[in-house]
């Protein structure tokens, strides 16, 4: 196996060896230079006239794979500190001419990017989204394993659309028709019925949506939660600030380089505000954005929440909560003494929606009337509501979007920019 060091773990003196790309030559003519650049960053190798390699570097071109071995030496103004004298260059792999240059200076389009993917994912500012996003996800996983949480896997294939059947993309299995999940709940839920407390679930979701805005994808992955035993969904939003919060000092210690690389100081508070309906409606009247009384908020809405509650309270997260029971699914609980409210929240961060979750509703005779009022047949969810007959502690959860809170955190301008190779309307390649 090939051995690469970063730069800023050699010590000048010592022989050292490097793998990766070549960014840039630069031939001064006396002297060239060589930066290569692999998963820590960027090195730079220095070449004499009087080295007999001069030449071979005079062949490489950008995109070029190459292994360097040589002496390190120290130059301050060298990435790290150091540069390498090398006594051997081997070209592993030739590149044709690069079909995008994704250097800072040059605007590509994101389309385009796209288009040649692999090439564009070499460069500093997308290894930083990356390295942040898994932090984000090791940040979630700390706290919850810390919690007493047991990781499960829930499937994908569903063999019910889960939510509303215009959403969903149906699959072929074998002679029968299926639909990937738009959601991991349904099952965490019949996981949580199995006996399970606190389960948390990590995986790719599907909407069938024809969306074509910055936010939306047609796949996406979420971080998903769900305890049982729960008073109601103020426990949900407590576990759920505390995750938050955690993993946004995770990622403040372990990722300050990169947040540097976007310039992002990211501000956390102690506790996020919790604005709820009917009160919400006042609050958007007063700036100038009625909403129908029934009605949830929409896109404008959640963006004139975020500038109250950073006024009145510092904050870029918050949540909503006592949505209008009509414009949620069947199995959230609702407020026995106010049916028309349901106890079900969304985490709001920098203006976009993160999650969605709250306290579902255990009582079979409840979640069997709800089905109804929503006009769903009991043949479609009774391979879901059978089983609580058989007995279901009150219980909630949450999941949140990995790919919308990398992409808040970073203020990328389109979510497509937090994922590897992005699936929407009109991407499904590469």
């Amino acid at each position: 196996m090939l051995k690469s060091h970063s730069t800023n773990e050699i010590k000048p003196g010592e022989n050292t060896k490097l793998a990766g790309w070549v960014e840039d030559v630069r031939d001064l003519g006396k002297i060239a230079f060589i930066i290569l650049r692999d998963s820590y960053g960027s090195s730079q190798i220095l070449l004499k006239k009087d080295n007999k390699l001069i030449e071979k570097a005079r062949e490489l071109r950008r995109g070029f794979v190459i292994t360097v071995s040589g002496i390190a030496v120290e130059n301050k103004q060298a990435p790290n500190g150091i540069e390498i004298m090398p006594d051997k260059i081997e070209i592993l792999s030739r590149a044709e001419p690069l079909p995008i240059d994704a250097s800072p200076k040059v605007k590509t389009s994101l389309d385009k990017r796209l288009d040649f993917r692999p090439v564009d994912l070499r460069t500093p500012k997308n290894a930083a989204i990356f390295k942040i996003q898994s932090e984000l996800l090791r940040g979630f996983q700390k706290y919850l394993d810390k919690n007493n949480f047991v990781q499960v896997f829930t499937p994908s294939i569903m063999g019910v659309a889960s939510e509303s059947g215009s959403d969903v993309f149906p699959i072929v299995y074998y002679d029968k028709e299926a639909f990937l999940r738009q959601d991991p709940q349904l099952h965490r839920q019949l996981t949580i019925l199995g006996g399970f407390e606190k389960i948390y679930d990590i995986g790719p979701s599907w909407r069938a949506e024809p969306s074509h805005t910055v936010r939306h994808l047609c796949e996406h992955r979420v971080c998903a939660a769900e305890i049982a035993f729960i008073e109601d969904e103020t426990d949900i939003i407590k576990l759920e600030e505390q995750m938050v919060i955690s993993m946004m000092k995770h990622i403040n210690k372990e990722c300050k380089k990169e947040l540097d690389i976007f310039n992002i100081k990211i501000n956390i508070p102690d506790k996020f505000p919790v604005l709820e309906f009917p009160k919400i409606y006042d609050i958007l009247k007063k700036m100038g954005k009625p909403v129908q009384f029934g009605e949830e908020c929409d896109t404008e809405a959640e963006k004139l929440l975020t500038e109250y509650t950073k006024k009145k309270y510092n904050s870029d997260f918050f949540f909503i909560n006592r949505f209008p029971f009509g414009v949620k699914p069947f199995y959230v609980m609702r407020f026995d003494n106010d049916p028309i409210w349901a106890r079900s929240t969304d985490l709001i961060y920098k203006g976009t929606e993160m999650s969605s979750g709250g306290q579902r509703e255990h009582r079979h005779d409840k979640l069997i009337a709800q089905a109804k009022e929503k006009n769903m047949s009991q043949s479609s969810v009774e391979w879901f509501t059978k089983f609580f007959r058989y007995g279901a502690p009150p219980h909630g959860g949450f999941a949140i979007g990995i790919e919308r809170l990398t992409m808040k955190i970073l203020e990328l301008e389109n979510i497509r920019e937090a994922v590897l190779f992005p699936r929407d309307v009109e991407r499904i390649v590469p």
